[in-house]
């Protein structure tokens, strides 16, 4: 028998002060059953992060070749490819060659994933963005993750505040260079 998406739905009172965006966010994902909690955790929260108009998950691992989230314009042409994780530099290769800006939204060793990149052929290398979630946050919401969870994300300067039910847990998110 095979096992099944877990699905979790999010209800997000967002605001990114330094971008202006202040809205009520609903929306599902689904926890494929070789995907880590971590991962999933990372996954939403660079869906909130990049919320705006246009912006959506992929299929999943049913579509490799896509990113985990775009932002597409009313054209339906890519304006953002955002990896989450570990991708490979063949996979950024192809993502900066099809969308203006691609960002990689990772809970692992940023500076380790940036030097492994050191030495690989990647189209427009410089302007892909690279940003680490701090690990403990990460964990912290991990051992609050819920199939319905109601949150209160405020991102400011690089910090994240993020309210689950009366608690509050914190971390930062850092730019990496990719070069």
């Amino acid at each position: 028998m095979a096992l099944t998406a877990l699905v979790h739905t999010f209800d997000v009172q967002l605001s990114l002060v330094d971008r202006g965006v202040y809205d009520a966010i609903s929306f599902k994902a689904a926890q494929h059953p070789s995907e880590s909690s971590e991962y999933l955790i990372t996954r939403v929260l660079a869906y909130c992060l990049e919320y705006r108009d246009g912006i959506a998950f992929s299929r999943g691992l049913a579509e490799p070749d896509e990113p985990a989230i775009t932002v597409k314009d009313l054209t339906g042409t890519i304006q953002s490819w955002i990896e989450i994780g570990n991708p490979s530099a063949d996979r950024l290769h192809r993502a900066s060659k099809a969308a203006p800006r691609v960002a990689i939204y990772t809970h692992r060793d940023a500076r380790a994933l940036a030097a492994q990149f050191a030495d690989q052929r990647i189209y427009r290398r410089d302007a892909i963005e690279l940003y680490a979630i701090d690990r403990t946050l990460i964990d912290a919401l991990v051992e609050r993750l819920d199939r319905r969870m109601a949150l209160t994300l405020l991102a400011q300067e690089g910090h994240l505040f993020i309210t689950v039910g009366d608690e509050t847990v914190e971390g930062a998110i850092k730019r990496v260079p990719l070069t």
